[in-house]
């Protein structure tokens, strides 16, 4: 394992507090996620998922496990589909970090968003599915839900771009002068409205989990950077797939949508309209760059802990490099924006 842990302090601690919990424990870290270690938990028959903090020196509010375990708990019995959870513990003493265990779904996970090996109709199907998910998460009752106090209502975007800054500032390795640029310009031209909703914060087609055959989403991932926010800037850094090529980060730029039966992005938007009850997306391109700056202090925060070595990837420093070129594709959606208006 990349970051190994004492298996007899952790097998102790499920016998004490995980009911049903027997056998002899085997633990198998996944390959690919850059930021919270996750672990296959096998004993008595049964399987299930651990996630833990990174150990060694972390950035502040990152790595927030009690976060998605909370969210994740609170959207049991919604029309989000979540695994279900276990237990949450905050004891480092444990395991060397905090941790929590959740179910293990059983079914389909996709990296490559234009789905390699699939028909027309079945990716359409899939990119359906993922829009329908979205717009229910956007549409929780988060008050209802016990949610009320998962974040701060009101100037999502101003505190997001203070938060994002300084988290690059912390791991910064090298200038990046369109990210300067993008730093000085978006607190400038904030939008006007000011929604709030439960969101996601990374939701990307491989942060789900679909049934084995059918094209429904079983489970949402990674809920680390949920919080109550702008549903429009989620939905936005969802949308990122469009804009950027799979060289840049994972997109679908340059791909042949219409061959591969995945919508365009102005069709994408519109079904996602007519879920949520809007008749458009204002600001859909400063949310656009907003979305580049805050991918680029992520991919900056996964070179530094690759750099560092407490990166959850071993891709991580490779997936890291991919900060300077994200913030260019930012900084040419603000000037073409810009030009365009």
């Amino acid at each position: 394992m990349r970051h190994p842990f004492a298996l007899d302090s952790l097998a102790a601690h499920l016998r004490q507090h995980l009911p049903g919990f027997s056998g002899e424990l085997t633990v198998q870290q996944f390959s690919g996620g850059q930021s919270n270690p996750t672990y296959l938990l096998q004993a008595g028959g049964q399987r299930r998922v651990l996630r833990r903090k990174p150990p060694g020196v972390l950035l502040p509010s990152a790595h927030a496990v009690d976060r998605e375990y909370r969210v994740m708990a609170a959207l049991a019995h919604s029309a989000v589909p979540v695994p279900r959870v276990y237990l949450l513990c905050e004891d480092a003493a444990v395991i060397g970090s905090a941790f929590y265990v959740m179910e293990h779904v059983d079914g389909r996970n996709f990296v490559d968003p234009s789905l390699p090996g699939m028909t027309h109709e079945q990716r359409g199907a899939i990119y359906d599915e993922m829009n329908r998910v979205i717009a229910a998460l956007h549409g929780v009752d988060h008050h209802a839900a016990g949610l009320s106090a998962f974040g701060r209502p009101g100037q999502y975007l101003k505190r997001q771009i203070e938060r994002w800054t300084k988290q690059y500032r912390a791991s910064q390795t090298e200038p990046i002068a369109a990210m300067e640029r993008l730093i000085e310009w978006l607190p400038a031209h904030l939008p006007e409205d000011d929604e709030s909703a439960l969101v996601h914060g990374d939701f990307r087609i491989d942060n789900l989990i679909f049934h084995p055959q059918e094209p429904h989403v079983l489970a949402v991932l990674d809920w680390e950077l949920s919080t109550l926010g702008h549903p429009l800037a989620d939905f936005a850094y969802h949308c990122l797939t469009w804009r950027v090529t799979p060289a840049e980060f994972r997109g679908l730029k340059g791909h042949d949508l219409a061959a591969l039966g995945i919508p365009r992005e102005d069709a994408y938007v519109q079904a996602y309209c007519k879920r949520s009850g809007r008749e458009s997306l204002p600001d859909w391109d400063y949310y656009m760059a907003f979305n580049m700056f805050r991918m680029t202090a992520i991919l900056q925060g996964i070179l530094h802990r690759a750099l560092h070595g407490s990166a959850a990837s071993a891709e991580a420093e490779q997936t890291g490099r991919l900060a300077r070129p994200m913030a260019e594709a930012g900084w040419r959606q603000v000037t073409g924006s810009v030009l365009a208006h």
